[in-house]
Protein backbone atom coordinates (compact mmCIF):
# COMPACT_ATOMS: atom_id res chain seq x y z
CA UNK A 1 0.00 0.00 0.00
CA UNK A 2 1.84 3.47 -1.09
CA UNK A 3 2.05 6.12 1.69
CA UNK A 4 -0.10 9.38 0.66
CA UNK A 5 2.09 12.11 -1.33
CA UNK A 6 2.97 14.61 1.57
CA UNK A 7 0.93 17.94 0.74
CA UNK A 8 2.54 20.60 -1.58
CA UNK A 9 0.94 24.26 -1.64
CA UNK A 10 3.33 25.15 -4.84
CA UNK A 11 1.18 22.43 -6.25
CA UNK A 12 -1.98 23.63 -5.36
CA UNK A 13 -1.38 26.83 -6.71
CA UNK A 14 -0.39 25.56 -9.45
CA UNK A 15 -3.51 24.18 -9.88
CA UNK A 16 -5.31 27.08 -9.39
CA UNK A 17 -3.31 28.85 -11.57
CA UNK A 18 -4.36 26.75 -14.60
CA UNK A 19 -7.89 26.35 -14.11
CA UNK A 20 -8.29 23.22 -12.57
CA UNK A 21 -9.91 25.10 -9.41
CA UNK A 22 -13.62 25.13 -9.74
CA UNK A 23 -15.15 28.08 -7.89
CA UNK A 24 -17.78 26.82 -5.15
CA UNK A 25 -21.13 27.09 -6.15
CA UNK A 26 -23.73 30.04 -5.17
CA UNK A 27 -26.76 29.98 -3.30
CA UNK A 28 -28.48 31.41 -6.59
CA UNK A 29 -26.96 28.14 -8.76
CA UNK A 30 -28.03 25.85 -5.97
CA UNK A 31 -31.34 26.94 -5.87
CA UNK A 32 -32.09 26.80 -9.50
CA UNK A 33 -30.67 23.29 -9.79
CA UNK A 34 -32.24 22.22 -6.89
CA UNK A 35 -35.82 23.55 -8.50
CA UNK A 36 -36.72 26.27 -5.73
CA UNK A 37 -35.28 29.50 -7.23
CA UNK A 38 -36.81 31.86 -9.74
CA UNK A 39 -35.78 29.69 -12.70
CA UNK A 40 -37.71 26.84 -11.54
CA UNK A 41 -41.10 25.65 -13.49
CA UNK A 42 -43.82 27.43 -12.10
CA UNK A 43 -47.13 25.65 -12.16
CA UNK A 44 -50.31 26.97 -15.29
CA UNK A 45 -53.38 27.13 -14.31
CA UNK A 46 -55.57 27.56 -17.41
CA UNK A 47 -57.39 30.52 -15.68
CA UNK A 48 -54.20 32.71 -15.06
CA UNK A 49 -52.28 32.40 -18.05
CA UNK A 50 -54.66 32.68 -19.96
CA UNK A 51 -57.13 36.04 -19.34
CA UNK A 52 -59.12 35.73 -22.06
CA UNK A 53 -60.39 32.45 -20.87
CA UNK A 54 -61.17 34.12 -17.35
CA UNK A 55 -62.90 37.19 -19.28
CA UNK A 56 -65.34 34.35 -20.81
CA UNK A 57 -65.97 32.69 -17.80
CA UNK A 58 -66.33 36.20 -15.78
CA UNK A 59 -69.18 37.26 -18.63
CA UNK A 60 -70.75 34.08 -18.84
CA UNK A 61 -71.43 34.27 -14.91
CA UNK A 62 -72.80 37.37 -15.47
CA UNK A 63 -75.41 36.20 -18.27
CA UNK A 64 -76.15 33.16 -16.13
CA UNK A 65 -76.77 35.10 -12.93
CA UNK A 66 -79.54 37.60 -15.29
CA UNK A 67 -83.01 35.50 -13.89
CA UNK A 68 -81.89 36.55 -10.52
CA UNK A 69 -83.03 39.89 -11.82
CA UNK A 70 -84.76 42.36 -10.24
CA UNK A 71 -84.63 40.59 -7.36
CA UNK A 72 -81.04 39.98 -6.31
CA UNK A 73 -79.34 42.64 -8.47
CA UNK A 74 -76.50 42.88 -5.65
CA UNK A 75 -75.93 39.35 -5.21
CA UNK A 76 -75.49 38.97 -9.79
CA UNK A 77 -73.14 42.18 -9.15
CA UNK A 78 -71.32 40.73 -6.32
CA UNK A 79 -70.90 37.10 -7.66
CA UNK A 80 -69.72 38.38 -11.46
CA UNK A 81 -67.23 41.37 -9.92
CA UNK A 82 -65.75 38.46 -7.45
CA UNK A 83 -65.29 36.05 -10.52
CA UNK A 84 -63.51 39.01 -12.23
CA UNK A 85 -61.27 39.48 -9.19
CA UNK A 86 -60.65 35.69 -8.42
CA UNK A 87 -59.27 35.12 -11.54
CA UNK A 88 -56.86 38.45 -11.24
CA UNK A 89 -55.85 36.70 -7.88
CA UNK A 90 -55.03 33.59 -9.20
CA UNK A 91 -52.95 34.95 -12.04
CA UNK A 92 -51.16 36.71 -9.51
CA UNK A 93 -50.50 34.43 -7.40
CA UNK A 94 -49.31 31.13 -10.13
CA UNK A 95 -49.57 32.73 -13.49
CA UNK A 96 -47.64 35.74 -14.93
CA UNK A 97 -49.55 38.69 -13.46
CA UNK A 98 -46.75 41.60 -13.24
CA UNK A 99 -45.91 42.50 -9.62
CA UNK A 100 -47.41 45.81 -7.72
CA UNK A 101 -44.77 47.65 -7.63
CA UNK A 102 -44.32 50.74 -5.13
CA UNK A 103 -46.00 53.85 -6.43
CA UNK A 104 -45.10 57.37 -6.54
CA UNK A 105 -47.60 60.44 -5.00
CA UNK A 106 -47.61 62.36 -8.24
CA UNK A 107 -48.88 59.28 -10.07
CA UNK A 108 -52.08 58.87 -7.41
CA UNK A 109 -52.28 62.70 -8.07
CA UNK A 110 -52.61 62.25 -11.81
CA UNK A 111 -55.75 59.37 -11.61
CA UNK A 112 -57.43 61.77 -9.04
CA UNK A 113 -57.22 64.64 -11.96
CA UNK A 114 -58.10 62.53 -14.81
CA UNK A 115 -60.94 61.29 -13.01
CA UNK A 116 -62.23 65.04 -11.96
CA UNK A 117 -61.35 66.29 -15.70
CA UNK A 118 -63.49 63.52 -17.26
CA UNK A 119 -66.27 63.53 -14.46
CA UNK A 120 -67.05 67.01 -13.86
CA UNK A 121 -68.57 68.12 -17.33
CA UNK A 122 -70.56 64.61 -17.47
CA UNK A 123 -71.79 65.71 -13.88
CA UNK A 124 -72.79 69.28 -15.04
CA UNK A 125 -74.17 68.58 -18.23
CA UNK A 126 -75.69 65.30 -17.98
CA UNK A 127 -76.78 64.60 -14.49
CA UNK A 128 -80.01 65.51 -14.90
CA UNK A 129 -81.42 63.96 -18.23
CA UNK A 130 -78.99 60.64 -17.93
CA UNK A 131 -76.56 60.00 -15.22
CA UNK A 132 -79.59 60.05 -12.48
CA UNK A 133 -81.75 57.96 -13.99
CA UNK A 134 -79.22 55.69 -15.13
CA UNK A 135 -77.56 55.05 -11.67
CA UNK A 136 -81.28 54.64 -10.32
CA UNK A 137 -81.56 51.86 -12.98
CA UNK A 138 -78.22 50.42 -12.67
CA UNK A 139 -78.30 50.16 -9.26
CA UNK A 140 -82.26 49.70 -8.37
CA UNK A 141 -82.92 49.40 -4.52
CA UNK A 142 -79.53 50.05 -3.04
CA UNK A 143 -79.10 52.08 -0.31
CA UNK A 144 -76.47 54.83 -0.18
CA UNK A 145 -73.64 52.99 1.46
CA UNK A 146 -73.93 49.75 -0.31
CA UNK A 147 -73.67 51.53 -3.52
CA UNK A 148 -70.98 53.44 -2.25
CA UNK A 149 -69.27 50.09 -1.33
CA UNK A 150 -70.25 48.40 -4.53
CA UNK A 151 -68.76 51.86 -6.43
CA UNK A 152 -65.49 52.49 -4.54
CA UNK A 153 -64.57 49.15 -3.16
CA UNK A 154 -66.03 45.96 -5.22
CA UNK A 155 -66.23 47.52 -9.15
CA UNK A 156 -63.01 49.27 -8.97
CA UNK A 157 -60.85 46.62 -7.66
CA UNK A 158 -62.47 44.06 -9.33
CA UNK A 159 -61.91 45.94 -13.03
CA UNK A 160 -58.63 47.19 -12.48
CA UNK A 161 -56.79 44.28 -11.28
CA UNK A 162 -58.49 42.15 -14.09
CA UNK A 163 -58.25 44.63 -16.92
CA UNK A 164 -55.66 47.12 -16.39
CA UNK A 165 -53.22 44.53 -14.27
CA UNK A 166 -53.94 41.34 -16.00
CA UNK A 167 -55.36 41.84 -19.56
CA UNK A 168 -53.47 45.01 -19.85
CA UNK A 169 -50.07 43.27 -19.83
CA UNK A 170 -50.85 41.22 -23.07
CA UNK A 171 -52.85 43.21 -25.06
CA UNK A 172 -52.92 46.63 -26.89
CA UNK A 173 -54.37 48.86 -24.78
CA UNK A 174 -57.43 49.99 -26.77
CA UNK A 175 -58.39 46.47 -26.93
CA UNK A 176 -58.44 46.09 -23.01
CA UNK A 177 -60.72 49.14 -23.04
CA UNK A 178 -63.05 47.63 -25.63
CA UNK A 179 -62.90 44.32 -24.09
CA UNK A 180 -63.93 46.45 -20.84
CA UNK A 181 -66.73 48.33 -22.26
CA UNK A 182 -67.65 44.92 -23.51
CA UNK A 183 -68.08 43.25 -19.90
CA UNK A 184 -69.91 46.14 -19.00
CA UNK A 185 -72.61 46.03 -21.22
CA UNK A 186 -73.33 42.30 -20.37
CA UNK A 187 -73.03 43.46 -16.83
CA UNK A 188 -75.37 46.51 -16.65
CA UNK A 189 -77.45 46.07 -19.87
CA UNK A 190 -80.05 43.11 -18.47
CA UNK A 191 -80.71 45.49 -15.38
CA UNK A 192 -81.79 48.51 -17.21
CA UNK A 193 -83.53 46.68 -20.42
CA UNK A 194 -86.81 48.12 -20.47
CA UNK A 195 -84.72 51.59 -20.40
CA UNK A 196 -82.74 50.55 -23.15
CA UNK A 197 -85.16 49.18 -25.36
CA UNK A 198 -87.49 52.62 -24.66
CA UNK A 199 -84.74 54.92 -25.15
CA UNK A 200 -82.54 54.29 -27.86
CA UNK A 201 -80.75 57.25 -28.14
CA UNK A 202 -80.05 57.03 -23.79
CA UNK A 203 -78.78 53.77 -24.26
CA UNK A 204 -76.17 55.14 -26.75
CA UNK A 205 -75.03 57.74 -24.57
CA UNK A 206 -74.62 55.39 -21.89
CA UNK A 207 -72.08 53.11 -24.38
CA UNK A 208 -70.46 56.09 -25.44
CA UNK A 209 -69.56 56.94 -21.70
CA UNK A 210 -68.66 53.97 -20.88
CA UNK A 211 -66.34 53.19 -23.74
CA UNK A 212 -64.43 56.51 -22.63
CA UNK A 213 -63.88 56.21 -19.32
CA UNK A 214 -62.52 52.43 -19.98
CA UNK A 215 -60.80 53.76 -22.34
CA UNK A 216 -59.11 56.88 -20.18
CA UNK A 217 -58.83 54.23 -17.41
CA UNK A 218 -56.02 52.03 -19.61
CA UNK A 219 -54.41 54.96 -20.66
CA UNK A 220 -53.86 56.33 -17.18
CA UNK A 221 -52.55 52.91 -16.32
CA UNK A 222 -50.19 53.15 -19.48
CA UNK A 223 -48.79 56.39 -18.72
CA UNK A 224 -49.13 56.65 -14.28
CA UNK A 225 -49.38 52.99 -13.41
CA UNK A 226 -51.86 50.58 -12.08
CA UNK A 227 -52.62 52.48 -8.71
CA UNK A 228 -53.20 56.07 -10.34
CA UNK A 229 -55.91 53.53 -12.44
CA UNK A 230 -57.77 52.28 -10.14
CA UNK A 231 -57.81 55.74 -8.17
CA UNK A 232 -59.16 57.66 -11.84
CA UNK A 233 -62.06 55.05 -11.70
CA UNK A 234 -62.95 55.80 -8.26
CA UNK A 235 -63.14 58.96 -8.77
CA UNK A 236 -64.96 59.06 -11.85
CA UNK A 237 -67.30 56.65 -10.20
CA UNK A 238 -68.08 58.54 -7.50
CA UNK A 239 -68.65 61.59 -9.79
CA UNK A 240 -70.53 60.10 -12.52
CA UNK A 241 -72.65 57.29 -10.57
CA UNK A 242 -72.82 58.23 -6.63
CA UNK A 243 -73.40 62.22 -6.53
CA UNK A 244 -76.34 62.14 -9.03
CA UNK A 245 -77.99 59.16 -7.01
CA UNK A 246 -78.48 61.36 -4.00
Amino acid sequence: MMPDAPFDPLADAKDRADGEFEPPESMESAELRNGRGRGAMRVSYRGASDPLFGFIIAAALSVGLTPLLPESVELRYTLAWGALAGVSVLSWLFGNMERIGQERPENLGWGLLYGVLLGIPFLVFLSQHILAPASNRLFPGMSAGSLLAFLVFVMPLAETLFFRGLLQSQLVFWLVGLLATLWNIVLFFPVMWQTITDHQAVALVIVLLLLMTNLLYVYVRERNGLASAWICQIVTNLIILYIPSL
